[in-house]
């Protein structure tokens, strides 16, 4: 069973810092392509970050560009999304997701994933 555990996240002013964690268990991460989502309240949930099988192929939202950096560290099966120059409008809550399948590039779209974790929730103050 495929269980997707994120942390990290909490409150923290503008142009602060959060690092989040997605661990995994009954999969591992290094054969799969790997997305942060999020959703803020009374909005649909959007792309964040995706990175590729091998880590290599990165692609962010315009949103998150130049701000946040995510990863991949196979020997700990955990993904990490570090988070910094926080703004208020990036409040929301923050899942991870592994693509249904093995397959090559980046996932941006949330169909294409088959399994998420639970969220965690991230708020920025002005």
């Amino acid at each position: 069973q495929v269980q997707l555990v994120e942390s990290g996240g909490g409150l923290v002013q503008a142009g602060g810092s959060l690092r989040l964690s997605c661990a995994a268990s009954g999969r591992t991460l290094s054969l799969y392509a790997m997305g942060w989502f999020r959703q803020a309240p009374g909005k649909e949930r959007e792309f964040v970050a995706g990175i590729s099988v091998s880590g290599a192929t990165t692609d962010y939202a315009d949103a998150v560009k130049g701000r946040f950096t995510i990863s991949k560290d196979n020997a700990k099966n955990t993904m990490y999304l570090q988070m910094n120059s926080l703004k208020p409008e990036d409040t929301a809550v923050y899942y991870c997701a592994s693509d249904r399948a093995r397959r090559v590039g980046v996932r941006n779209h949330q169909g294409e994933y088959g399994y998420w974790g639970q969220g965690t929730q991230v708020t920025v103050s002005s």
